[in-house]
């Protein structure tokens, strides 16, 4: 069998070395070098970057596979669906190709990724091989490779660009954590964007569950004629399904964790912790065992994520921040000043919805190709070039007691490959500053 796969970023790699060695015709394509060529090279992978050659436009394929995060618009993508090819993505190809892996997806704009973490953690308390993979940075071939004759048990974080080129797709349970603009540079519009993420259950059956979000009006409004069983959720409601009575979280009689002892900030990272707990419950984790488990929860990477204080400064990694709901959700988790950094990739959703919660924000360090769009929030906003000078200058102006949040409200494709590496470049430039203050 001939496969193409169009862009080489992990999960491209990923899928292009499961196929090789199961002795598929592969080849590989890229607009930008790729570093791993030569390796790739050597297995027996045809590889071609810097550019999309003609050639492979000769070819008769019997399979094409898009990096989601490639537009349909591209000509060289454009140029295979107008010829009748249908764009698989490597997580439907591996799904389908081991179907005995049962899967729970996790969706939404903001969430996904400490949901997801939670749930494939709580899944390793039933068989160490299960765990988490997706759009959380880790691609579904790398987790079941050599587990064709297992069934794992497998966290999914799903983003809007997989969805549209899942076919096969079935989770066992699924969940649209939230829903808020995002990725209108990508889908066109806010509608587009919201029809997208309710694929995520359209090839549920009566055996499987949806969890719905009762206190998001757009996921009421886009969820509808759900194939199986669904699950209703709220955060301050107690009539639903999965809900908090007396500070504990109950899936109906019986209690997941306890608020008090819960130890993440922000009513967000609760909901997280429902949706998540729900979904082990449902998979056949302990109650026992995920009140443990949320009471020792350290977070996840990128998101409120504590990095250091320094005379009395707290500065706080939120680079997975990357539009204005997640931001809103990480300053509401301070009751103290904050000097915020934000800014970068045009994603088209616009700043406005800050304006409300700027109340604890001292300063806005503006950084990047959107720094002049936040100056119209409220609240004092000073331009830098980039990540490096705005943080330098929050160091300078914060004072004991006082937080440095990055949290950019904004993708990270202007100045940096993704959010990840923001972050650690984030935190790696605080450390510097912390060694300068000892």
């Amino acid at each position: 069998m001939k496969v193409l796969v169009i862009g080489a970023a992990r999960s491209g790699i990923a899928i292009a070395k499961y196929l090789n060695k199961r002795n598929h015709e592969v080849y590989l394509t890229d607009a930008k070098v790729i570093p791993e060529r030569e390796e790739l090279i050597n297995e027996g992978i045809f590889v071609f970057d810097g550019g999309h050659p003609e050639q492979l436009k000769e070819i008769d394929y019997d399979m094409i596979i898009k990096n989601p995060g490639i537009k349909y618009s591209v000509p060289f993508v454009k140029y295979f669906s107008d010829k009748g090819y249908t764009m698989y993505n490597e997580m439907d190809v591996c799904l389908h190709d081991q179907p005995q892996h049962r899967y729970r997806a996790i969706t939404g704009t903001n969430g996904k990724t400490t949901a997801t973490t939670m749930l494939g953690e709580m899944l390793k308390l039933l068989n160490p091989d299960n765990g988490y993979c997706g759009n959380i940075g880790i691609p579904v071939a790398d987790v079941i490779e050599g587990h064709e004759n297992d069934r794992l048990q497998l966290a999914i974080e799903v983003g809007a660009f997989q969805l549209l080129g899942l076919k096969y797709f079935h989770p066992f349970v699924s969940v649209i954590m939230n829903m808020t603009t995002d990725h209108v540079d990508y889908f066109g519009t806010e509608d587009a964007y919201y029809r997208s993420k309710i694929l995520v259950y359209e090839n549920q059956g009566p055996e499987d569950y949806f969890l719905r979000n009762v206190d998001d009006s757009n996921v009421l409004k886009y969820v509808h004629d759900v194939p199986c069983q669904v699950i209703d959720f709220s955060l301050v409601r107690d009539d639903v399904d999965l809900c908090i009575r007396d500070r504990k979280v109950y899936y109906h009689d019986v209690r997941l964790f306890d608020l008090d002892s819960f130890p993440l900030p922000g009513m967000h990272n609760v909901q997280n912790a429902m949706v998540a707990g729900c979904m082990a419950y449902l998979m056949g984790v302990k109650p026992e065992d995920i009140s443990k488990f949320m009471d020792h929860f350290p977070g996840v990477e990128h998101r409120i994520e504590f990095v250091a204080e320094i005379n009395g400064v707290r500065y706080y990694n939120d680079s997975k921040g990357t539009n204005v709901d997640s931001t809103i959700m990480a300053l509401k988790a301070f009751d103290r000043p904050v000097h915020l950094l934000a800014g970068g990739y045009d994603k088209k959703t616009g700043y406005a919805g800050l304006k409300d919660y700027m109340g604890n924000v001292r300063q806005i360090y503006a950084y990047g190709d959107t720094r002049y769009q936040l100056l119209d929030l409220g609240v004092k906003a000073v331009l830098y070039d980039d990540l490096a000078g705005a943080l330098a200058a929050a160091s300078r102006n914060a004072r004991s007691g006082e937080v440095v949040l990055l949290s950019p409200a904004s993708a990270s494709w202007d100045q940096y490959p993704d959010f990840e590496v923001r972050g650690r470049q984030f935190k790696r430039m605080v450390q510097e500053i912390r060694k300068k203050n000892e």
